[in-house]
């Protein structure tokens, strides 16, 4: 087990520390494209699914516990790009890809390419803490989800009229699918830290719409796109995963802090505002560290995202 070398869970003055930060993916909607009651429901999703973790730290829970719950709301929340608001490939399938990370010791579990599991970042944990391995993917993450007894469920749960339009206009060739990967909702996440001290992270995404041979993005990928250290920091990426995985995104910003004496603030802003662009990425990240600092940044025109503390309000955001 990671030693923490530090008073877990605790203020400088010893008040309980513990906070959460979620994503509904970045890059978003034009402002001039989005309605008013379109924004509500919106941050109406995001509160929701923040709400749900906020309770379960205020109640001494587990951080794996609330971010596995704030994901898996966002994952049945049709609005998002990930479960049952995922984006078709470009054959007309839903590709799922989620993961999770414990702080503690380093634990990770990730799932890519299902596409009859209901809410895929618990199928991670599940990889995490029931199986020898951290990456499962395809078919045979769906046999080890039977093994588990997961209920499996019909392609159609994830089907939307509103994917399925925009993977028609890609079809038709009114659209080129780079013109979607970060244009609409994509990628949700979660990080926490409780009163323990344990960081976690948990992302899940449905990737990017149209997409080909069976593509992984950055999402599933530890240290890309998803990371937690209790040393450090906690992690969870959303934006143009290729890019991601080259930078190795979340595990460049745990590494600034520990080994390079970054504060959160700084890492963060360094890697999405510097890194990122230098090799034409877009998107953003969300973060909390070990002392219950949250930082969310990104560089495109938005982010959906929510964060909470032990006793701060509730913020909730798309634009700058």
């Amino acid at each position: 087990m990671i030693a923490l070398g530090w008073a877990a869970g605790q203020g400088k003055r010893g008040a309980v520390v513990f906070g959460i930060a979620i994503h509904g993916g970045a890059g978003t909607l034009p402002r001039t494209e989005i309605s008013a009651e379109r924004e509500r429901q919106y941050r109406l999703g995001l509160a929701e699914a923040l709400d749900g973790g906020r309770s379960i730290l205020e109640q001494g829970g587990k951080s794996l516990d609330a971010v596995m719950h704030a994901v898996a709301a966002l994952e049945d929340n049709p609005l998002f790009n990930a479960g049952r608001g995922a984006v078709f490939t470009y054959d007309g399938r839903n590709e799922l890809d989620a993961a999770i990370m414990d702080g503690t010791n380093l634990r990770a579990g990730s799932v890519c390419g299902v596409c009859h599991v209901k809410n895929p970042v618990e199928l991670a944990r599940a990889v995490m803490e029931h199986s020898d391995y951290v990456m499962l993917n395809g078919t045979g993450a769906e046999d080890f989800a039977l093994s588990r007894g997961f209920a499996l469920v019909p392609r159609s749960y994830f089907h939307t009229d509103e994917r399925w339009r925009q993977l028609q206009r890609i079809r038709s060739g009114d659209i080129e699918p780079s013109a979607l990967t970060i244009s609409h909702v994509g990628t949700v996440g979660a990080v926490a830290l409780d009163r323990h001290g344990t960081l976690a992270a948990a992302t899940s995404t449905g990737g990017m719409t149209g997409k080909r041979f069976n593509r992984i993005g950055d999402s599933p990928v530890i240290g890309a796109g998803t990371y937690a250290d209790n040393r450090c920091c906690a992690v969870s990426a959303t934006g143009h995963g290729e890019i991601f995985i080259r930078a190795a995104v979340a595990h460049e910003i745990c590494a600034r802090v520990r080994c390079g004496g970054q504060s959160l603030a700084a890492a963060v802003h360094e890697v999405v505002h510097v890194e990122l662009p230098g090799l034409r990425g877009e998107g953003g990240v969300i973060a909390i560290d070990r002392h219950g600092h949250i930082a969310m940044e990104f560089n495109s025109e938005g982010m959906f995202r929510a964060a909470v503390s032990a006793g701060g309000e509730t913020q909730v955001a798309i634009y700058r």
